[in-house]
């Protein structure tokens, strides 16, 4: 279990932070920028979490400590600490894509995000999880990651598309191409 007695350290005021493995790096290198990413998308399933009701506030507090996991995947380089995200989660978050899209009609057109406030929180929500995705990928093509890290960020702004859908309850904001012109 983790337990932080001192908050500020002021080990950071030179631009410098600590890694899981006790490594320095810089506040700005892709890592960090990835482990920040990550925290964006799960602040921001904290907020659509204030718009839900119990099934699709469970997923979501499912999703923040999975979330919590992937960072302390992403914060040990190469992949040597004993955290990791994995398959399984991954698969979840699968089952419950799938259950949640089994009552939704096709898509006819691109969607709008918005619609209730749940919808469009989560709509937020899925392209901060997408930007996380894109960091660790441009991580990932830099230093060893577990690809599971990757694949989970995939599945999960998969996840929050359909649960945007799912929380609009089919009346989706449809794109209409060419329609200002």
């Amino acid at each position: 279990m983790v337990k932080l007695d001192i908050i500020t350290t002021r080990g950071g005021d030179t631009g410098q932070t600590s890694l899981g493995d006790g490594t320095r790096v810089s506040k700005d290198s892709i890592r960090i920028e990835a482990l920040g990413a990550v925290d964006e998308a799960n602040a921001a399933i904290g907020l659509l979490r204030l718009h839900t009701a119990q099934e699709e506030d469970a997923m979501l507090a499912r999703i923040q400590n999975d979330l919590f996991d992937l960072g302390a995947d992403l914060c040990v380089p190469g992949g040597k600490g004993g955290l990791r995200i994995s398959a399984a989660q991954c698969l979840r978050l699968e089952q419950e894509l799938a259950s949640m899209n089994a009552d939704l009609p096709p898509l006819r057109s691109f969607i709008l995000p918005g619609g209730t406030p749940a919808a469009a929180h989560a709509h937020q929500a899925r392209t901060l999880a997408r930007r996380a995705e894109r960091v660790v990928v441009a991580l990932a093509a830099a230093e060893p990651v577990n690809a599971d890290a990757v694949r989970y960020l995939n599945r999960l702004s998969d996840h929050l598309f359909v649960l945007a859908r799912s929380l609009n309850m089919g009346q989706d904001l449809l794109w209409t191409p060419g329609e200002n012109r």
